[in-house]
């Protein structure tokens, strides 16, 4: 189907989009019932492939390497910036927080056979350590994304293939009595890696593959919400209302301890390696789109998350819940209006070209808007 570009470029916005949202999942779908969850991963779905589809029009018609950052300041200006700054600076705080977080669940279920330890002593252990890695710099952070990606796949092919005897379909509620709004910042976070789409249009760029960019992307977004599903409906069909909000604790009266001590260190590794990429990504960008200092930059991009939780910002659903609601939903109507200049004033023909009825925008307009009410709400 794919030439070796398009395969790379592929695997590169799967490992992009896929990370620790999905477990997340579970819990919310165990909250809003199944039929529910399955309405947004569908109407989500449509409108996250679309705005993938937006920003790789809008790399196509710019010449030059840019991001959103510099396509809000190239097509809207001051304000498109300024905008983007926001948005950026907002998720990858959110981002780095929610790995904390999680990251210090996982540490105490690796641990708990050997030691036992609390989540928020895990989480202090987990920010310490990377936080070292990234004021260091160390190059070890420039493999993280491929660790992360194999533990990923690793720790669901685990979950999967050991849970799926133990479903039971009386654990399944088409409807939750409860959290029928909780879905729409979780699945929107799980969902969201057009932060990718300029490096596989790098990817694509000198050859004849960069035709099949739309349906790279295309074929990356089926792919996604399949297996969010299939994950979702998985861990929720074994641990029914006793789903956790890390997917792996309602697990352990049915797969044992042991498994899921294992599968914590799979996930553990995981976002491990998003907490550096993404910590390492705020730190270059203070440092080069900012000009700060290196150990301003450095101490800004692993301080603020800290702070936000010894704040008290602990819980993971709720947090990925508000940076996808609010932050991703936000920029995606950015996005929108990022396309809108772009087909007006880019100067290159690109390889495919999205229709922009006013119907089709304002409904994703309206359905993003909503979202970010409902979450600053919530």
């Amino acid at each position: 189907m794919f030439s070796n570009p398009s395969l790379l470029a592929f695997a590169t916005l799967i490992g992009t989009i896929v990370g620790a949202g999905i477990f997340g999942i579970p819990y919310v779908m165990a909250q809003s019932g199944s039929l529910v969850a399955i309405g947004y991963f569908l109407v989500l779905g449509v409108v996250v492939w679309f705005l993938h589809l937006a920003v790789g029009e809008i790399v196509l018609r710019t010449p030059g390497r840019h991001r959103l950052i510099g396509y809000g300041s190239l097509y809207l200006g001051v304000v498109g910036k300024a905008f983007f700054v926001f948005t950026t600076v907002f998720g990858i705080v959110g981002a780095l927080l929610a790995y904390v977080v999680i990251g210090g669940v996982f540490l105490r279920q690796f641990l708990e056979p050997v030691v036992s330890l609390s989540s928020f002593s895990g989480s202090l252990i987990f920010w310490a350590v990377l936080s070292f890695f990234i004021v260091r710099g160390m190059k070890l952070i420039a493999k993280a994304e491929v660790v992360m990606n194999v533990a990923l796949f690793l720790v669901v092919g685990l979950v999967l293939a050991l849970a799926i005897p133990f479903v039971e379909m009386s654990n399944f509620s088409l409807v939750g009595s409860e959290g029928l709004l909780l879905p729409f910042g979780v699945v929107l976070f799980a969902l969201v890696g057009w932060a990718a789409v300029p490096e596989i249009t790098d990817i694509l760029r000198d050859s004849q593959a960069l035709k099949k960019l739309a349906r790279v992307i295309a074929f990356a977004s089926c792919v996604t919400v399949f297996l969010y599903l299939v994950f979702g409906l998985v861990v929720t069909g074994v641990s029914g209302e006793a789903t956790s909000q890390d997917a792996l604790a309602g697990l352990i009266p049915f797969l044992g301890s042991s498994v899921v001590a294992v599968g914590a260190f799979f996930g553990l590794l995981t976002v491990a390696a998003s907490f550096l990429v993404l910590g390492n990504y705020m730190k270059n960008s203070l440092r080069y789109d900012f000009k700060f200092p290196y150990v301003v930059s450095a101490t800004t991009a692993v301080l603020l998350p800290l702070l936000l939780f010894l704040l008290g910002a602990r819980e993971f659903v709720g947090i990925i819940a508000l940076v996808g609601g609010v932050a991703l939903g936000l920029e995606g109507v950015g996005i929108l209006f990022l396309l809108r200049q772009a087909k007006l004033k880019g100067v290159r023909i690109p390889e495919y070209s999205l229709p922009m009825p006013k119907v089709l925008l304002l409904g994703i307009v309206l359905i993003l808007a909503l979202g970010v009410i409902s979450e600053l709400l919530h």
